[in-house]
């Protein structure tokens, strides 16, 4: 439920209430767009719309927009130290030029990591959030799943559904890892995660997970 509708006549969020918990981590739930698929992006858009159709293209896009304005507007609204905020990023592998991937996304007008820009502006850490290795095997898996043809067999098909459960579940540990470590106490971390992803299974009993846009899953 938004924000608004939760506070009627207050348009910001309240400070948050962690009830006890020594840290603290923000999930948002977020859609990739076809610029965040890098080089294989032509594929996403003719595939989808191979699917969708021009006009069920678009309406994805809107979409998509509109969820990139809601999370915009709950995160103005929040009242937060800037300086003890974590940035977790789906896709942002632990490489050192993590700030560098960001800028450049940015510039291309990604609207998930002008945001990241933006909250770094304000004083937020920016982290690598992401095993590289794995998200090379994920590309690669991605590739040849947007290239090729669906597999006949189902015994195939059943093998790359598998093979990509698997990455995802090896991503989401890595990642409750990388903020167990990180994340200190006091501190508030934000998690911009794709809806397939379920970290918070993997995150220890200490940290706090609010879903400022959901409920938990």
């Amino acid at each position: 439920m938004p924000a608004s509708r939760r506070h009627p006549g207050n348009p910001t969020e309240p400070p948050l209430k962690t009830g006890g918990f020594l840290r603290t981590l923000l999930y948002l739930p977020i859609i990739h767009t076809p610029a965040d698929m890098g080089a294989l992006k032509e594929s996403v858009v003719r595939t989808t719309h191979e699917k969708l159709g021009r006009l069920g293209l678009a309406r994805k896009v809107q979409t998509i927009d509109k969820i990139w304005t809601e999370i915009e507007r709950v995160l103005d609204g929040l009242a937060l130290n800037f300086a003890k905020v974590r940035l977790y990023q789906d896709g942002l592998p632990v490489c050192g030029r993590e700030a560098e991937i960001v800028a450049e996304l940015a510039r291309a007008g990604n609207r998930n990591h002008q945001l990241l820009r933006r909250l770094m502006e304000k004083g937020a850490t920016l982290m690598g959030t992401e095993s590289g290795d794995l998200l090379v095997q994920e590309y690669q898996l991605v590739k040849h799943t947007l290239t090729s043809r669906a597999p006949k067999a189902a015994a195939l098909a059943a093998q790359r559904r598998a093979l990509s459960e698997s990455l995802l579940k090896r991503r989401d540990q890595f990642i409750a890892d990388r903020i167990n470590e990180t994340l200190k106490e006091g501190e508030t971390g934000i998690l911009f995660m794709g809806m397939l992803h379920a970290v918070e299974r993997f995150l220890p009993k200490d940290i706090k997970v609010i879903y400022p846009l959901q409920g938990p899953r």
